[in-house]
């Protein structure tokens, strides 16, 4: 679990049941996939790099959803 937190860190920084904690959680990482689309639509122009840009955005959009649904599951004191 270490290991989650320190790939995830904002889904873990407040304690459960603190709901100003997970909207600010959710924000930034909705800010983060906001960010990354608008990066990768600009660089998605360019041909070449155009798939390396997809590869990358869907990962970060993973990450952003597997973040999200980690701070809903701190916020719920589902994970130990």
């Amino acid at each position: 679990m270490d290991m989650v937190k320190n790939i995830f860190p904002f889904s873990f920084n407040f304690k459960e049941k603190d709901t100003n904690g997970l909207i600010v959680s959710i924000i930034i990482y909705i800010v983060l996939m906001l960010v990354s689309g608008i990066v990768m639509w600009v660089l998605g122009m360019i041909p070449v790099i155009n798939i390396l840009t997809g590869i990358v955005g869907w990962i970060i959009e993973i990450y952003a959803v597997a973040g999200i649904v980690l701070s809903v599951l701190n916020y719920f004191n589902v994970l130990k």
